[in-house]
């Protein structure tokens, strides 16, 4: 559980910090990218699990 609290601490900060110096319009486009490239990563390993169950 420490892991996963320090995790959010980091993504937290990191949010924060990049609100600071970025626009609203350059945010908007950075949430949408990482949210992108998230489900590509679920897409990714979901397929793999996958491959290898067979």
């Amino acid at each position: 559980m420490s892991n996963y609290c320090s995790s959010l601490y980091v993504l937290s900060t990191i949010a924060c910090m990049l609100s600071e110096c970025l626009s609203q319009k350059e945010l908007e486009i950075l949430s949408a990218d990482l949210k992108t490239l998230g489900e590509m990563l679920e897409s990714i390993t979901s397929r793999q699990s996958a491959c290898k169950s067979e």
